[in-house]
């Protein structure tokens, strides 16, 4: 066998290998697109909060509900584009969308996430608002993290971010919002970015 032959058995081995324990179909424009939905749902709640007048949102306020649907929107265009994407390329790769390595990646992101989400509501109903941005921040890193071990490992480096970025928002909570936007917002966008070039690219 000559070393070609070996090398090239080797990589196509690793791949299996990647294919069995990773879900490695993540689609790094899911991750661009949803950086550019939050930089508008950040810029309709800005450019909303303007012309209210507020600086701040009281939980038992229209002005809450505004900006709770208009977050829950880019949720969902982030996730319904990211299920899309990933669907379409875990076709390419010939990788079932939906097995037991798909499941335990869901519940490895879900369950920190959720459970941040819980907490969160809790203290805003206690009228304590000034880290919901730092505590966004954390949990969807803790989420990430926790994920990670199931997918490409890249991913984890964006979890770090949003937890550096949320610890340094708990420190400075009256930017709460910029914060927000840079980790959700530009942060996905460069995370998306460098995927797409790193692994989308070459397909």
């Amino acid at each position: 066998m000559s070393s070609e032959n070996y090398l090239k058995d080797i990589t196509e081995i690793k791949n299996l290998m990647n294919k069995s324990s990773k879900f490695i179909s993540l689609s790094g424009l899911s991750g661009i697109l949803a950086g550019i939905y939050a930089l508008i749902g950040a810029g309709f709640a800005y450019w909303y909060l303007q012309i209210k007048g507020n600086d701040y949102v009281i939980i038992d306020s229209k002005l809450f509900r505004y900006i709770l649907l208009d977050l829950v929107l880019v949720g969902v265009f982030s996730i319904g584009t990211a299920i899309y994407l990933t669907t379409q390329k875990a076709k390419k790769n010939q990788q079932k969308i939906w097995d037991s390595l798909t499941k335990r990646l869901l519940g490895s992101f879900i369950i920190p996430l959720l459970a941040g989400g819980i907490y969160i509501l809790f203290i805003l109903n206690q009228q304590k608002y000034g880290q919901t941005g730092a505590l966004m921040l954390l949990f969807y890193g803790l989420a990430l993290l926790s994920a990670s071990k199931y997918t490409l490992g890249d991913i984890k480096y964006l979890g770090y971010t949003q937890i550096v970025l949320g610890l340094i928002c708990a420190i400075f909570p009256g930017y709460g919002f910029w914060f927000w936007v840079l980790g959700f917002g530009i942060m996905h966008i460069v995370y998306g970015t460098v995927m797409f070039f790193k692994y989308d690219r070459k397909q």
